[in-house]
This record gives C-alpha cells, sequence and structure tokens, in this order.
C-alpha cells in the first residue's frame, strides 16, 4: 500500500502513530485525538510548518499507527514507544545518572534492597536517593534499627536456627518460627515504610506509645528496645532540612536554557521536606522552534511512566496535555495527581529555587568547565593533525590470557570528560585463541555495525591500545563500513612496561610515529583515556574468569546445579568465601544434604594441601 492509500484509510479514532524513514527505522513517535486529521496534517504544504518538522516530513517514506480507546492511553504508549525505540526527531529524557532507590519486596516477609530500575512489580519503591550514598546508609540504618531480613531464601518459618545475621541483631529471623511471629515481622515492616515514607513524627509518637505499653506491663526489655527506636527514628527527622508547611509528596521542576543547550532541574519532596534533587542536560535542542511548553509535556510523560509519581508536580509552564497526564498518573498512582504552573506565593518561590539550580548546574556543565576542555581538545586536535575537532572520542582495549575469556572493553569520552552511560564491554565470539589482531577487528565492526543501525553518534576520532597489527584489523572493520573518514590512533606501550605509553601511530602514517610527553595536557587526557580503557577491559575479563572459575570449581561436587551455583554466587561472592563457610552458613542457600557435600569437597581439599606441604 502507498503512502496515500495509508493516509486515505487512517481512522478518526485516538491513538500513535510511528513515522519511518527509508531504512525503516522509527524516526518520530506521535499521539493524536484524531489520527486521521493528525497525520495527514504533516503531507500538508499549507501548514506552515516549522525547520524540525520540515525536516522530519522530508525523511518519511512510510508510517504505522495503533488505534487505542482514548487520550490518556494514547499519552502512555507514546510514552513507552518513545523510551523503546529513541526516535531521532523526539525528545528524549537524558539522564545523566541512574540514582538509586530503595525497593521494599512484595513478599510475605519484605525485604529492602538498592535498586536503579523501576519495575511494575508490585513493590514499593522509595526516592530517589542523593547522593547514592545516602540509600546504602539509609539501608545500613533499616538493617541495624528494624532487623529486616537481607537473605534471598524462601521464608516459611520451618529452618532449625538463624543465621549470623540474627546473632549480629540484624534480622528478626522470620525464618525461625519460634524466634519471630508474622505479625511481629509485618510490624517492623509498617514501621520501615514510615520511615521511608517520611512520616518520622507519625512513626515516633507509635513508638512511644508502644515503649509506654510495655513498659507498664512490666516488659521492659521490649520497652527500652522502642526507647532506642524513638531516639533514632527522632534523630533522623532532625537531620531533614529544608522543610515546608506542606505535607505531601510533590516534585518541583525548572529549567535554564541557552540555545540548543538546556539544565533541567527536578527537587523530589516527600511529606514537606525536600529530600533529593536530579538534574537532566540536552545539548542539541532546535533552538529556533524551542517550546517550554511542548518541552514539558514530553519529558513529564517519559519521566513519569517509569519513576515514582507524587501527589503534585509543579512546573514552571503550563503545557497542552496536562489534564491528559493528569489522569494517566492518577491512575498509575492510584490517588488524585495534580499538576500546577504557580504564578505567584511560595509554590512559585520554590520554582525560582529550582530554576537558579537549574542555571548554576548550566554554567558549570556548560561554560565553566567547557573552555579548559576545548583548549586541550583543541591541542589534540592540532598534535594528531585531525580534520575534526575530537568532541567524541571512543577507545578500544582486548584483554585476554592466551585466548581464554577474550573481551573487549570499549570507553567514551565527550567534550574531553568519560561518558560512562556509553562504556560498554564485547565478548569476544568469532576468535578461538589469543589472536589479538582479529579480536581487535571484531570488537570495532561490532560497534560500529550497532551505532549506524540505531543512527547514534560516530566518534571523530578513535583510540586503539595497540601498534600497527592492531590499527590495521580496526582500519579493515571501518573500511567494511564506510568508515574510513574516522581517525585510528594506537597507543604504543614500551617494551616491559605495560603501565606507560611510549609513542602514538595514526594509521596511514606509521612511518610517523608521534612521542609521548606526559607533561603536555593533551597527553594526559590521552593517558586517562587509555588507562580506563585498559580498567574496563581488565574488569570484566577478570569478572568472566572468576565466574568460570567458580563454574568449574563446583562442577566437581555432586548435586550442585546451575540454580545452587548462581546463589551461591550471589550470597558469597566468591569461591574463597564458600570454601571457608560451615555447614550451617551454606545450609539456607543450598540445603542440607548440597552444603554438606560441598563442605566436605572442599575438606578433603584442604587435607590434600595439607599432606602435600
Amino acid at each position: 500500500m502507498t503512502l496515500d492509500e495509508k493516509l486515505k484509510n487512517l481512522p478518526l479514532s485516538p491513538g500513535v502513530y510511528l513515522h519511518k524513514n527509508s531504512d525503516g527505522k522509527i524516526i518520530y513517535v506521535g499521539k493524536a485525538k484524531n489520527l486521521k486529521n493528525r497525520v495527514r496534517s504533516y503531507f500538508q504544504s499549507g501548514r506552515g510548518h516549522d525547520r524540525k518538522t520540515r525536516e522530519l516530513v522530508k525523511r518519511i517514506t512510510d508510517f504505522e499507527f495503533i488505534v487505542v480507546d482514548n487520550e490518556v492511553e494514547a499519552l502512555v504508549l507514546e510514552s513507552n514507544l518513545i523510551k523503546k525505540h529513541k526516535p531521532r526527531f523526539n525528545v528524549l529524557l537524558k539522564d545523566d545518572k541512574q540514582y538509586p532507590h530503595l525497593k521494599m519486596t512484595n513478599e510475605p516477609f519484605p525485604k529492602v534492597v538498592i535498586t536503579r530500575k523501576i519495575l511494575r512489580d508490585g513493590a514499593s519503591y522509595y526516592g530517589p536517593f542523593l547522593p547514592a550514598s545516602l540509600a546504602r546508609k539509609t539501608l545500613d540504618l533499616i538493617n541495624r534499627t528494624f532487623q529486616m531480613r537481607t537473605c534471598d531464601i524462601e521464608i516459611d518459618g520451618k529452618l532449625p536456627r538463624p543465621c549470623l545475621e540474627y546473632h549480629l541483631k540484624r534480622c528478626l529471623a522470620p525464618c525461625v518460627k519460634e524466634l519471630c511471629k508474622p505479625d511481629e515481622y509485618a510490624q517492623a515492616t509498617s514501621d520501615v515504610k514510615l520511615l521511608l515514607e517520611g512520616k518520622n513524627k507519625e512513626l515516633a509518637d507509635d513508638l512511644e506509645k508502644r515503649m509506654w505499653h510495655f513498659s507498664e506491663n512490666g516488659n521492659y526489655e521490649l520497652a527500652a528496645k522502642f526507647r532506642d527506636l524513638r531516639k533514632t527514628v527522632v534523630a533522623l527527622a532532625e537531620q531533614q532540612k529544608m522543610a515546608m508547611t506542606a505535607e505531601r509528596d510533590v516534585d518541583i521542576l525548572g529549567f535554564y536554557q541557552e540555545g540548543v543547550r538546556l539544565a533541567l532541574q527536578l527537587f523530589t519532596m516527600r511529606e514537606g521536606k525536600i529530600v533529593g534533587r536530579r538534574e537532566f542536560f540536552w545539548e542539541d535542542l532546535d533552538a529556533e522552534n524551542f517550546n517550554a511548553s511542548e518541552f514539558f509535556g514530553e519529558v513529564l510523560a517519559q519521566y513519569y511512566s517509569t519513576d515514582y509519581v507524587p501527589l503534585e508536580i509543579h512546573v514552571p509552564n503550563d503545557f497542552e496535555d496536562r489534564e491528559t497526564l493528569e489522569k494517566a498518573l492518577t491512575e498509575r498512582r492510584g490517588r488524585r495527581v495534580r499538576i500546577f504552573d504557580p504564578k505567584r506565593g511560595q509554590k512559585r518561590e520554590m520554582i525560582s529555587l529550582v530554576e537558579n539550580n537549574a542555571k548554576i548546574a548550566f554554567e558549570q556543565r556548560f561554560r565553566i568547565l567547557q573552555p579548559e576542555s576545548e583548549k586541550v581538545l583543541g591541542a589534540l586536535q592540532e598534535i594528531l593533525e585531525l580534520p575534526h575537532f575530537p568532541e567524541r572520542i571512543e577507545s578500544f582495549d582486548i584483554s585476554n590470557i592466551s585466548g581464554s575469556e577474550n573481551v573487549a572493553g570499549i570507553v567514551v569520552f565527550e567534550n574531553g570528560k568519560p561518558n560512562r552511560a556509553e562504556f560498554r564491554r564485547f565478548i569476544i565470539r568469532t576468535v578461538e585463541g589469543a589472536d589479538d589482531y582479529a579480536s581487535m577487528n571484531e570488537a570495532v565492526f561490532r560497534r560500529y555495525k550497532r551505532l549506524l543501525n540505531e543512527e547514534k553518534p560516530l566518534p571523530q576520532l578513535i583510540f586503539i591500545d595497540g601498534g600497527k597489527g592492531q590499527i590495521n584489523a580496526a582500519a579493515a572493520a571501518l573500511a567494511s563500513l564506510d568508515l574510513e573518514a574516522i581517525t585510528i590512533v594506537g597507543l604504543v606501550k614500551p617494551p616491559r612496561r605495560h603501565n606507560e605509553i611510549s609513542h602514538l601511530l595514526r594509521f596511514g602514517y606509521e612511518d610517523k610515529p608521534i612521542y609521548f610527553e606526559m607533561g603536555v595536557p593533551a597527553f594526559r587526557l590521552v593517558q586517562q583515556i587509555r588507562d580506563l580503557t585498559h580498567k574496563t577491559a581488565i574488569e570484566f575479563h577478570r569478572k568472566r574468569r572468576e565466574t568460570r572459575d567458580f563454574t568449574s570449581e563446583l562442577t566437581a561436587i555432586e548435586g550442585v546445579a546451575e540454580k545452587r551455583k548462581m546463589k551461591l554466587l550471589r550470597n558469597f561472592g566468591s569461591i574463597e568465601r564458600i570454601a571457608k563457610a560451615s555447614i550451617e552458613e551454606l545450609k539456607p542457600f543450598v540445603g542440607a544434604k548440597a552444603a554438606t557435600q560441598i563442605f566436605d569437597h572442599f575438606e578433603k581439599q584442604r587435607k590434600l594441601a595439607s599432606t602435600s606441604d
């Protein structure tokens, strides 16, 4: 069916449309109250489209659409599809960091864990925690104070004795029926929920009531326990700063924009207290046609499709789909969610505060740090005689031992700074034995074939850890993808000194080595890139080798299947710790019989070792 025929047969229903280019790749996702009118509007010449839309229309060769029942469903589906496909012409939510949340699992005996992903799994999520160390400190407080379990075993109350965590007073031991009743654990769970929701005063009052109850009944040990708990909660409450009069969950957003760059700040307020902040940055906006209202509509829909939904969201600008988004978020939260664009009063003052923070973040990211980076990268461009400014640099290293556990590490630097979200690690799949040249060829080919398929940015400069052989292998991979224009530079190590660089080799100019001068800032940047690449490859190789050694060692033990191996690895972390563990320490994870077999296996090894000595 031709494009014109598809346009004629569009329904009048609400839905989502997906525009595609000549390669069949989705380049834009949009929603519509009326699919027929909205999609046809792109191809009507008299519509007066802005530059971005005109560029989009030039590339559209096909489209798909999905019909839904109402606008709310269309908005949710649009957000999910944008996150999945990351279309080139949509505003994409870009977060510098994935901040940790605390997750209370949906189990009969819940536990609290740190996570950076929010899933629709029935669990309760709290956060984000900024700085990230606050999440670890809070989790440690929960384990020490409220003694919720940390293990992965199935709790049925049938274990004969508790593990070490109980004796360290870090777990109530619901696994042993005589030690912890279900209602006692449920009370601890309820207390932790109040703590994580920021209801410190309510929790402190409840703990005080329990303290006096047990005191009046002569149970002074429990009374003392709840007295200490109350002290901890009150002390924690006093550490909370920036308290406001409002007692609702609120997110406050503000932004600062200049040209194609924008910094967005989001302050998270829980139970009337500012508890965290998130930062987002854009560097590729369409400055001529930037519309703050449209921008906020797209960003909010993407952000709250997975993150915690507060009861109120305060934004500096109203936007067209505000009411529709309110309905979608209300359904997701299960309570009424409101989005405000306050014009005066305390709420407007808070937005101004957030906007001021966004401006400071903008200055730090784009203006204060940029000149130094530009100077260093400009010098590097001159030293290497690069045709383009090296805004994006990628670096490759191969790691293996005699060809085993052969892996590649890839790091990415943007504007002279590491972009860790773009780092990649490859398992080399097509090369047998220790062939660094073939391994480098595979890594480079796979990396840029994928970037091309996904229409992602390509680097202006590629560093290869190695000499002529590795450089030629990388160049052959780029040539097969028609990417010869990208400059390749090899980092050559001096003999017997693997942690240094002696000189650089540019592909095509191998007879003109550039000798390394450590004192020059541009070369210090090269050393930093090389060290980080080497570290990335080595750490991945070690992790693969440890997993292999772990698996092969346990394979020799009868009755230890793959599932048990992984459970032991998660809970003990290394083969050395498993070898030193007692039967009682092993039993909660693999059962009594397998625990005895594992213990006996390593006990025999210890006896053989002592005999040989």
